[in-house]
């Protein structure tokens, strides 16, 4: 989806006019925000394409993390595919379920004592979101077709 699709639909949610009046400019730029590509006619790009802008100059992950945090969400960087011919989908599906099994005992370990504490929470935060980071990795290869070895090895698993 393109900024501008999205902005148009959280309009959609609230208004045109509440939404200009809130960050003080005009309804009608707002309603620019909407349409495709409104840079490109001399207006000022929308506010999704200047903090897109703004974290490709910096490179700064906190951008996207401080909006994450404000959605209640959290963000986790996608990995770069690993594809590799040849990959195995079982040993790839194992590592994902020890990861799993690594985070519901750093879970346990730090919950033993009825109380979790901010470096135990810390530590919660890394492990889940290592798993996050492995899951997607694996699902990425899937979308791209990186497991042509694997239907040869279930018609002869050797």
């Amino acid at each position: 989806m393109n900024s501008h699709e999205v902005i148009r639909q959280a309009i959609k949610k609230s208004s045109a006019k509440q939404i200009a009046a809130a960050l003080g400019v005009s309804q009608s730029l707002v309603y620019k925000w909407t349409e495709s590509n409104p840079a490109g006619d001399g207006a000022v790009a929308n506010p999704l394409e200047r903090v897109a802008q703004l974290f490709d100059l910096s490179g700064e992950d906190d951008l996207i993390q401080w909006l994450c945090q404000r959605a209640g969400g959290y963000f986790v960087r996608n990995p770069p595919s690993a594809r590799k011919s040849g990959i195995e989908v079982v040993p790839a599906t194992q590592k994902i379920v020890q990861q799993f099994a690594d985070l519901l005992g750093t879970i346990g370990a730090s919950a033993a004592d009825s109380a979790i504490t901010e470096n135990e929470a810390t530590l919660i935060r890394d492990v889940w979101d290592e798993l996050k980071s492995h899951t997607e990795a694996f699902v990425k290869c899937c979308e791209q077709g990186d497991f042509a070895h694997l239907r040869e090895w279930i018609k002869n698993p050797a």
